[in-house]
């Protein structure tokens, strides 16, 4: 064991980390649950990772734990245990119920053996927030949710088919992960009248942002763009990360239509992806790109000239996504295609790294982008803005320091195990 394991504040402390999302996922909030696991088991913790198959933002299993049933691995210190559950292609609401009930199946019927100190979950998978409910109130012990996106308002404000009915239930089965629970952490203040409405006291909500779990670009950035085979004197558009339905791609593809100049390239994967496809043929500046492998992506987001982060105008309070921490470190300009009075919005307006238009508009999206490449100084001022603001809000080390204070409020406080 490492000295650092040996003085680490949680040393043989014992704790269940619930994430439906895990490494090797490399998006979304796979990553920040790893780290978090991680960096716990690397204080000298005796961390466990309940969690599925890899599967996101594909949303197909990985090709090596296809057949699998249950296994556990390894990863860094902290044993993970992986249960099979349903991965749905596409996404409607049954869809996605079925989706969660597998994950709350297997997750309680096969939960990791021993008697945890304090339980972790990772929400916005709503099956991941009962399970942690569940075993915290069976083993009588603190439970911390940790709220990523709101999936109730996200059933409703996604456009997803059959969100309307699946909201109330999604609300109800937050409310039961929600209300029991010792401290609620949330990455964004915009969760916190969403949470209150929950039932929760404002008194136990405590804010933890999202951290950059990703370093600063290395290559030369005329490099990577020639590799693409970006010329250097064509604006490039870059959206990376999940293709689903609240992130409205389309506004991105009726750009390009606009615009026979710009190039607008798509990096990622999802639900969404075909369908996107379909809509962009005929059109020879758009690309869709794979993801990019951990050491090439903030290469290739700095290779772009301004990166795009979209959302359908209804999605107000769900998430906040986590490609902005990324988007910030790459040191170029975001454009923001969001609800000005959502969070999204918010974070942006905060960093300064960016500017923000209409949702779901094509003409005021172009427009930003054309302003971007008319004034090359004014985007790469905008830009410069970004790495600043993860240095002072951002870093890994800050966000993993608030979360050892949240967890060592909840061990200090909930001797008593979790409130009913």
């Amino acid at each position: 064991m490492s000295d650092g394991a040996r003085r680490g504040p949680f040393r043989d402390r014992r704790l269940l980390v619930v994430s439906t999302n895990y490494a090797p996922e490399v998006t979304g909030i796979g990553p920040y649950a790893t780290q978090l696991a991680e960096h716990w088991a690397a204080s000298g913790a005796r961390v466990r990772a309940l969690t599925g198959m890899p599967h996101y933002p594909a949303w197909q299993l990985e090709e090596g734990y296809r057949g699998v049933w249950r296994t556990v691995e390894i990863r860094g210190g902290v044993g993970v245990h992986r249960r099979r559950h349903y991965v749905p292609s596409r996404q409607t609401a049954l869809r996605r119920a079925a989706f969660e009930a597998s994950i709350l199946a297997t997750g309680l019927t096969a939960p990791p053996p021993g008697r945890p100190d304090a339980v972790i979950a990772q929400m916005p998978s709503l099956a991941g927030g009962v399970i942690g409910a569940r075993l915290a109130r069976r083993h009588r012990v603190p439970y911390l949710p940790v709220v990523q996106d709101l999936m109730g308002a996200a059933a409703a404000q996604s456009g997803i088919r059959g969100g309307g009915r699946a909201a109330a239930v999604a609300a109800a089965a937050e409310r039961y992960a929600l209300r029991g629970a010792a401290l609620v952490g949330v990455i964004h203040e915009s969760f916190v009248p969403g949470v209150t409405a929950l039932g929760v006291d404002p008194g136990r909500i405590r804010l933890v942002p999202n951290w950059t779990h990703v370093q600063g670009p290395t290559a030369d950035r005329a490099a990577t763009r020639a590799r693409f085979g970006w010329a250097a004197t064509t604006p490039v558009l870059l959206h990376s990360g999940n293709m689903g339905l609240k992130q409205g791609l389309e506004v991105l593809i009726d750009t390009a239509r606009l615009a026979p100049d710009i190039r607008v390239v798509l990096m990622g994967d999802g639900n969404q992806r075909d369908a996107l496809r379909a809509r962009a043929e005929g059109l020879p500046n758009v690309e869709f790109l794979e993801p990019a492998s951990a050491e090439e992506f903030p290469d290739v987001l700095a290779a772009a000239d301004v990166l795009a982060v979209t959302q359908r105008a209804s999605v107000l309070d769900m998430s906040v996504p986590s490609k902005l921490t990324s988007y910030f470190v790459s040191g170029r300009p975001v454009l923001a295609s969001v609800a000005d009075e959502g969070g999204t919005a918010d974070e942006v307006r905060r960093s300064g790294a960016g500017v923000l238009v209409a949702p779901e508009d094509p003409a005021a999206l172009l427009e930003a982008v054309r302003k971007f490449a008319a004034d090359p100084a004014r985007a790469d001022a905008l830009g410069a803005e970004g790495p600043r603001y993860v240095a002072r809000h951002l870093s890994r080390e800050a966000g993993l320091a608030r979360f050892d204070e949240l967890l060592a409020e909840v061990l200090r406080d909930g001797q008593g195990g979790p409130r009913r």
